[in-house]
């Protein structure tokens, strides 16, 4: 992710790896809220409480978090 003051970009990668997690595309995010609500609206489409819910929002999470990795 490329972030500049409260501004964002996700990186080709990022959008890939949340399109095959969640099979919806990021689309143009441009701040972190945008992002939040995205990955919030992915959490409640997929809701439930099965074994394979709960490993699709971890996989949303892991997404989130490796925004915010180094490179």
């Amino acid at each position: 992710m490329l972030r500049l003051n409260h501004r964002i970009r996700l990186t080709r990668p990022e959008i890939e790896a949340f399109k095959e997690v969640t099979n919806f595309d990021p689309g143009s995010i441009r701040t972190l809220a945008e992002l939040d609500a995205y990955v919030a609206w992915c959490k409640t489409f997929y809701k439930g409480n099965s074994r394979d819910t709960f490993f699709l929002h971890w996989l949303i999470d892991d997404c989130y978090a490796a925004c915010f990795r180094a490179a």
